[in-house]
């Protein structure tokens, strides 16, 4: 592979937007997924944005073997695939390859260090936004900062990164900016998802705001009580400020129901659930959000 090339691990929205960014800035992107109608479209007709008539080329592969050259990986997956993509990984990244994972909630970092070693993980968070109108097309969403933790073994992503136009910006703890993702992502994720409405429907609701409210606060007293220090004062002020920011947008998980699909409800509130458990922290309303989005579940 080209010196610039990078492995992609997903055929969804946001890693359909980075492969296309990326391949525009003229590196070599592969893509990895299991997604059939995903991997042919990319392959047939590149990865597509919408609104724009040019589309970028990339290359596509099922297995680890067939991208074994690639040294750096962007890992974009449901946190439900985690694993098996960590197994993927494990056999296709070299000794000094590196993965990175700007994926949504807790325990992906930890599942590709498991599989990979920590010195082999790179920790990120995205709030860009992204809706896949069809197989290899996608819309772009709300835009924003790509937060990376610090390290020399990121410069060659982030020069990539850069050179694609996204906005990135280097903090010395990326955990904090992990959970107040995760703090926004716990509030108005499920509720969304519940009823069936885009984020800025929450606030025109006073008891889906109420709740949106105690998930917040919920949350962020699990991190404080883990001694995590979040990007803001007020959790609840956080959360109104992205509902409000992001009115018109459909959030995953509601996206991810609608189409029913499996969330990612267990590494979003089920995270806090569990985590809170362990700290001593009561998390009532998200236990029950939690248990409500499992329900929606087919048996």
């Amino acid at each position: 592979m080209h010196p610039d090339s990078l492995l992609i691990a997903g055929t969804g929205a946001l890693a359909t937007l980075f492969a296309y960014r990326l391949a525009q800035a003229g590196v070599d992107v592969t893509v990895l997924g299991t997604w059939r109608e995903g991997l042919l479209a990319l392959q047939r007709d590149g990865a597509r944005l919408a609104g724009v008539e040019r589309s970028a080329a990339v290359r596509v592969a099922e297995k680890p073997q067939d991208c074994r050259a690639a040294k750096f990986a962007l890992v974009l997956v449901k946190a439900w695939q985690t694993g098996r993509v960590a197994g993927q990984l494990a056999d296709c990244l070299p000794e000094d390859g590196l993965a990175l994972t700007l994926q949504n909630g807790l325990g992906n970092q930890e599942t590709l260090i498991r599989a990979l070693r920590e010195a082999r993980v790179g920790l990120g968070v995205t709030t860009l936004g992204a809706n896949l109108i069809e197989p290899g097309l996608v819309q772009a969403g709300g835009d924003g900062p790509i937060l990376l933790e610090k390290g020399a073994r990121l410069a060659p992503l982030q020069a990539m990164l850069v050179a694609a136009g996204f906005q990135v910006e280097v903090m010395e703890d990326a955990r904090s900016f992990v959970w107040g993702k995760l703090v926004v992502s716990a509030a108005i994720n499920p509720l969304t998802a519940l009823l069936r409405v885009p984020n800025g429907a929450i606030l025109e609701r006073p008891q889906a705001r109420h709740l949106m409210g105690e998930l917040a606060q919920e949350t962020a007293e699990v991190a404080r009580s883990r001694a995590i220090r979040l990007p803001f004062n007020s959790a609840e002020e956080a959360v109104e400020q992205v509902a409000r920011r992001t009115a018109d947008n459909r959030s995953s998980m509601l996206r991810d129901v609608l189409r029913g699909a499996q969330t990612e409800i267990d590494a979003i509130n089920g995270a806090v659930v569990r985590l809170g458990d362990e700290s001593g922290v009561a998390v009532p309303t998200n236990r029950l959000i939690w248990a409500l989005v499992k329900a929606l579940a087919a048996p």
